[in-house]
């Protein structure tokens, strides 16, 4: 089942419309509905549309006599959602404003992603189209508001238009039985992302358009009221990001994307025990260890001022063109005053071969934002660059820049010793080099660790390992060989990653 939760205030001009919209987009994508409309106390003939379309739609409307505000109605309409679901594993709730800023016909390709295995979408607001010209101070607000309220792993955390799996919302109510929400309209939207997205276990996005050209009624937006209140609901994103973080223990074992879903691969094996000897003979050895859910979490430091974070984690099981991938994902988030980066890259790596099969670098830095998508090959010895058409010869085991992360945790290191690699999937960067320097005692995530030191570069290339970035990891010096620090420079100075949190044990929940 899918709830959409859909909470109005004095929208009679388009609720129709977008309810009338929403019935299109499961008519053509057949799947099971409900709409779940709460009227916030409108003034206009709001309650009136709403009642003539429940006579032919499955749904249910919740009313207020009294206003209460965004926040609140969007988290009863949530909270009505999980208690009428059975089934929170596999049913799904989605959240749409009233006005038509969001585009309905987007609840496809999120609920797809759902299906493959994610379990928070977030449909972010890539386009903006107006009737009219905006004015400049909307623009900027618009444009400021999503950099103030930062989460992880999204370029728009306010967009308020996402699909979520119903047992993240149950695993997040947990340490909120009271009130959920503790801020206010767009703000309310990004800490529903920040609370949601630490239990779930892939966060995927959807570019989608914002029709401001559809809107029926001016703004609500009061720029600098807005701006003000998202500096001051800062602090309780970070709050709600790290407490849920301090609690949460990450999915881990089983090497199989959560879902109780109709997608999952009977072929596949969910870890390392099988029922019979015939079962052993027939199935691939697995060449990628990590369980599903290991997470790693840094503390970024430049010289005594802390500047940000980033997060290694093996977010999942996905299939590329037919071919099992566990799915990594390296994201760093940080900046001071003059300078910001937020840095995504995303790899899918061969489940039994360790060979790069696809690669994604998002990066924001100084102002300036590119994205770049490679389709990897190993089997017909080429790439190609998304938008590109070009096919560039590839290594025989090709590995990404984040699959490199993880690869150098599976391979011999004997102090005092130097490795070349040609592995790195563009020809022209290779060899990638490590340089083993020495072992020695370091002090993270409120331990000390035996480490072993080592200096990767890649002489050819940019980015963390290049060689003017000169830099160093630790690993811990045992079987698990965490990545326990990562020293590099960048165009301002040195930045140095420090492991804060590690977990990889399962949560029964997601069994």
């Amino acid at each position: 089942m899918i709830y959409v939760c859909i909470p109005a205030h004095n929208e009679a001009r388009t609720a129709g419309l977008v309810l009338w919209k929403v019935r299109q987009v499961f008519t053509a994508f057949p799947r099971e509905y409900q709409l779940l409309v709460l009227d916030d106390a409108s003034t206009d003939d709001t309650g009136e549309v709403l009642a003539a379309y429940a006579k032919v739609l499955p749904m249910t409307i919740v009313t207020h006599r009294d206003r209460r505000g965004y926040a609140s109605s969007l988290e009863e309409l949530l909270r009505l959602a999980l208690q009428r679901t059975d089934r929170p594993k596999r049913d799904c709730a989605i959240t749409l404003h009233a006005d038509f800023t969001h585009s309905p016909e987007s609840m496809e390709e999120m609920v797809k992603h759902l299906e493959s295995g994610a379990d928070l979408v977030v449909g972010e607001l890539v386009e903006q189209r107006s009737a009219g010209r905006v004015p400049r101070v909307l623009r900027l607000t618009r444009r400021w508001t999503p950099r103030l309220l930062r989460v992880p792993g999204l370029r728009d955390s306010v967009s308020g238009f996402l699909a979520l799996r119903l047992v993240v919302l149950r695993q997040a109510l947990r340490r909120d039985a009271a009130r959920f929400l503790e801020t206010e309209g767009v703000c309310a939207s990004a800490e529903l992302v920040a609370r949601l997205a630490p239990h779930a276990r892939r966060l995927d996005t959807v570019p989608t358009a914002a029709r401001y050209d559809l809107a029926q009624r001016p703004s609500r937006v009061r720029p600098w009221r807005q701006l003000l209140a998202a500096w001051r609901a800062r602090p309780v994103l970070r709050a709600a990001r790290t407490a849920v973080a301090l609690l949460v223990l990450m999915m881990g074992g089983a090497l199989h994307a959560q879902s109780d879903s109709a997608h999952t691969d009977s072929a596949r094996t969910d870890s390392a025990t099988f029922s019979s000897p015939q079962d052993m003979a027939i199935v691939k050895p697995v060449a990628v260890p990590f369980p599903i859910g290991e997470r790693l979490v840094y503390g970024a430091r430049y010289g005594p001022f802390s500047v940000g974070t980033a997060t290694m984690q093996v977010a999942g099981i996905d299939t590329v063109r037919g071919v099992e991938a566990v799915h990594f994902v390296f994201l760093i988030d940080g900046g001071a005053l003059w300078y910001h980066i937020h840095q995504n890259l995303e790899s899918w790596v061969g489940l039994h071969d360790f060979h790069s099969r696809r690669f994604l670098n998002q990066t924001e830095e100084k102002g300036r934002s590119w994205e770049r998508t490679f389709e990897i090959f190993p089997d017909s010895g080429f790439y190609r660059e998304v938008g590109r058409d070009t096919t560039i010869a590839t290594v025989p085991d090709p590995l990404d820049d984040a699959a490199f992360l993880y690869w150098i945790r599976t391979v011999p290191l004997e102090v005092g010793k130097r490795y070349e690699y040609r592995r790195y999937f563009r020809l022209e960067r290779n060899p990638v080099i490590v340089e083993v320097l020495k072992r020695e005692k370091v002090s993270v995530a409120g331990k000390k660790w035996d480490a072993i030191v080592v200096r990767p570069r890649i002489p050819n290339g940019g980015g963390i390992f290049a060689e003017k970035a000169d830099a160093r990891m630790w690993l811990s010096d045992d079987t698990r060989r965490i990545m326990l620090a990562l020293q590099s420079k960048f165009s301002f100075g040195q930045v140095t990653l420090k492991l804060k949190e590690y977990s990889d044990t399962p949560r029964s929940e997601h069994q």
